[in-house]
């Protein structure tokens, strides 16, 4: 339900309005043009001259914005490590301060805004004109079209009065350029018919216990774009001879499932429904849609993490875009959300990225992908899968990047510091290392999948997030635990024996080698073993191998 602020004097509004400023901390926005963001999220970067020729936002049009506020009580990493929390336990102790919501309401009715609170997800939805917004915010929107698209853009910092300011982390949704991009690559025809998988043969060849079921368990997919059918799902899953699983759309900030064809986001949409649900029988399957914005991909993990309906217990992303092209709030605001379904005890799987060590940037210079670098995550890296007569023969990393098919990201955050589970391996001294872990990726060895009424074969590491998403909820109904952040489990001694160590290959700057590596993190899932791992108990005193890179 929408509401306005208490009541307020008109002076006090007008001192409001009045009020000096101070720029929001990390909310400095680059111009359209030869943007990180625009590149990665597959949109031909501008020269300065056409963004030059943007014009001015409708002033009448109305926009909504999230707005994240301070928590009465910050979810730290000891939380996260500690025991889960229900989500009404979640609500009780970290719901947003009521004093940050009053002040962010205030300020709503001082500039003609309307708001609604959500005190779980820590978000003030503020609604007005987009003159409104402007005198809001301090900002100036202008519009400017690209292909069909016409995008609403601003540059430089977002300015709040300085008595609101302490209340604000984030302001998104004022600018609504694409933020990320699908990773996943569609096969050639050359090898589309000797060397692709199902799911369940890739399920097999990774030892996924044959009668485990995932009962009682829902993955959540993050989805900024396309679409699915439910008679490709039915034909599918009837041609596996496996049951269709529920699958339900949850529409997030105007966010549509609206299937168009198999040339755009609908192959990112089924291959996470096709693998998802096809490696871990039982599971019901909850597609969050939210535009590709910095606003829709938060408001999308948040909506899911604190999602009392659906309850997922598994968020599988496959949308992302390099560090470099987020801001810091939005980063922040995102990596908070992954962190609050960690201590929901909510694992988070995340593709790495399909464009190599540079992750698609160009600059020569090493970049990781967004979210997947989030120390909140699972980090999924990809190989390419060579097997004979039911079993693995060969597993590298994947990098057709002389066929231009790309190859698995990974490498050292900027963003992020070394998290406590990697302190061992000296590769990641300087920040998170990524990826955790890894599986088939190649599209030259990838998923046979349906789209839109067509049988294709696709890779990327957008296939290793709902796998290891899949095996996380076969792990859970398994256990009848929860495996939240698995990592500490995952790096220790034990752990490492759960897994194929891949040691040949690069993603370019970065090579493979026993142990952890920028590639392939820990390597592929002897599946059986992960399940016995997360059954265990965590134990801060467990050593930690140390790998080298």
């Amino acid at each position: 339900m929408s509401t306005r602020a208490a009541r307020t004097t008109p002076s006090a509004l007008a001192d409001l309005r009045n009020e000096p400023r101070s720029p929001l901390p990390g909310s400095e926005k680059a111009a359209l043009a030869d943007t990180p963001a625009t590149t990665a999220a597959g949109i031909k970067p501008l020269r300065a001259t056409a963004v030059a020729k943007a014009k001015p936002a409708s002033s009448r049009k109305k926009i909504t914005v999230s707005v994240v506020v301070p928590r009465t009580k910050p979810v730290t990493q000891a939380a996260v490590a500690g025991k889960h929390l229900t989500r009404a336990q979640f609500k009780s102790s970290h719901a947003a301060a009521p004093a940050s919501v009053k002040a962010v309401q205030k300020f709503a009715k001082a500039f003609n805004l309307v708001s609604k609170a959500e005190p779980a997800r820590s978000t003030v939805h503020l609604t007005g004109t987009v003159k409104d917004m402007q005198d809001a915010f301090g900002v100036t929107l202008q519009e400017h079209t690209v292909g069909a698209k016409t995008l609403r853009i601003r540059q430089g910092a977002i300015y709040l009065p300085d008595s609101v300011l302490p209340h604000v982390q984030a302001v998104l949704g004022l600018d609504n350029r694409p933020q990320a991009k699908p990773h996943y690559r569609v096969g050639k025809a050359r090898a589309a018919a000797s060397t692709s998988f199902t799911p369940p043969q890739l399920a097999q060849l990774y030892g996924f216990p044959t009668s485990a079921k995932a009962t009682g368990q829902t993955i959540a997919l993050i989805e900024l774009g396309g679409g699915f059918r439910q008679a490709d799902i039915t034909a599918y899953f009837k041609s596996l001879g496996i049951a269709a699983p529920s699958v339900k759309a949850v529409l997030v900030d105007g966010g549509k499932n609206a299937p168009s064809n198999a040339n755009g986001a609908d192959g990112e949409v089924m291959l996470d429904i096709e693998v998802a649900a096809a490696v871990a029988p039982g599971a019901n399957i909850a597609v969050y849609f939210a535009p590709n914005t910095d606003q829709g991909f938060v408001d999308a993990i948040a909506t899911a993490a604190h999602d009392t309906t659906n309850k997922p217990t598994i968020i599988s992303i496959s949308w992302g875009g390099p560090e470099s092209s987020w801001t810091s709030q939005a980063l922040t605001a995102l990596d908070n959300a992954c962190k609050d379904a960690a201590a929901l005890g909510i694992t988070v799987t995340a593709a790495a990225g399909d464009d190599g060590s540079d992750d698609g940037v160009g600059d020569g210079k090493k970049h990781v992908d967004f979210p997947a670098s989030s120390p909140n995550v699972l980090a999924c890296g990809g190989t390419k899968l060579v097997a004979s007569n039911g079993a693995i023969t060969s597993e590298v990393v994947w990098n057709e990047t002389a066929n231009k098919e790309g190859a698995t990201g990974g490498g050292i955050s900027t963003a992020f510091p070394q998290p406590t589970w990697q302190k061992s391996i000296a590769a990641t001294k300087s920040g998170r290392g990524v990826p955790d872990v890894a599986g088939d990726a190649d599209p030259t060895t990838g998923y046979q999948v349906r789209v839109d009424g067509q049988n294709m074969v696709i890779g990327g590491t957008s296939a290793v997030a709902p796998l290891w998403a899949g095996l996380i909820a076969l792990s859970n109904a398994t256990n009848k635990n929860a495996a939240g952040l698995p990592q500490a489990k995952l790096y220790s001694t034990t752990g490492q024996k759960a897994f194929r160590d891949i040691t040949s290959g690069n993603n370019g700057a970065f090579k493979a080698a026993k142990g952890w590596d920028p590639c392939t993190g820990l390597g592929s899932p002897k599946a059986a073993s992960i399940i016995t791992l997360l059954a265990t108990k965590s134990s801060a005193k467990k050593k930690t191998s140390r790998a080298k890179a």
